[in-house]
């Protein structure tokens, strides 16, 4: 698996993170976040809570964003918890980046099925563009890290890059894809190859009829 992300000191960390509050647009959004609880369920706002502010350092750093401990703090006493309860919440969940990350998080998946359908091709790509695993690239631009399954497995291999799904994915296609991103540009996310969702490959074998309307087949399956 990857090596692990250079988590700045604490001094750094502090000086640069603790005085994070809420941006005006993202304190209206805690605001709704949190109505949809009941008052002493305040704990259970903590995944979109560390989500929001992920994001708010993302887009103060022009990256995928991070949670630095003081962000984690601050969080923890908008809900009125301790701060381990957050913090067991942050690191349990790999959505969370516990040390910064280049713009692009480009996150492959290791597991059995896209390896066996040629994972290694797009890692191979992947370190033909100057991408390392644990690594950020010296450009900030993409970090790369090797992840367990992702739930796509019927489009192995594939990549999440940020919020974006991309499947079946080769050498060629994830350099085109990194390269897009390089500069600038937004891939369309998901399958490469053009088929729908998790539809087989050139389209539906099977209940053809269903494709453009709604077919009853009662009377053929009597």
């Amino acid at each position: 698996m990857a090596d692990t992300l250079h988590i700045p000191d604490e001094a750094e960390t502090r000086a640069r993170w603790g005085s994070f509050t809420w941006t005006p647009e993202n304190a209206a959004k805690a605001k709704e976040i949190l109505s949809r609880y009941p008052k002493g369920r305040e704990q259970s706002a903590s995944l979109p809570f560390l989500d929001l502010a992920q994001r708010q350092v993302g887009a103060e750093t022009q990256t995928q964003g991070w949670l630095p401990v003081p962000v984690i703090e601050f969080v923890a006493r908008e809900l009125g918890v301790a701060y381990m309860r957050i913090y067991e919440v942050a690191t349990f969940y790999t959505m969370f980046n516990m040390a910064p990350v280049g713009r692009y998080h480009v996150q492959v998946c290791g597991t059995t099925p896209c390896m066996l359908a040629g994972a290694d091709n797009v890692f191979a790509a992947c370190k033909a563009k100057g991408l390392a695993k644990g690594k950020t690239t010296p450009d900030g631009l993409f970090t790369l890290t090797e992840v367990e399954c992702l739930g796509t497995c019927a489009n192995a291999p594939m990549v999440q890059i940020n919020d974006d799904n991309y499947e079946d994915l080769d050498y060629d296609r994830t350099a085109v894809i990194l390269d897009a991103l390089a500069r600038g540009e937004t891939p369309a996310p998901g399958s490469t190859i053009g088929r729908r969702a998790s539809c087989p490959e050139g389209g539906p074998t099977s209940l053809t009829e269903m494709v453009s309307k709604n077919h009853d087949y009662r009377k053929e399956w009597a």
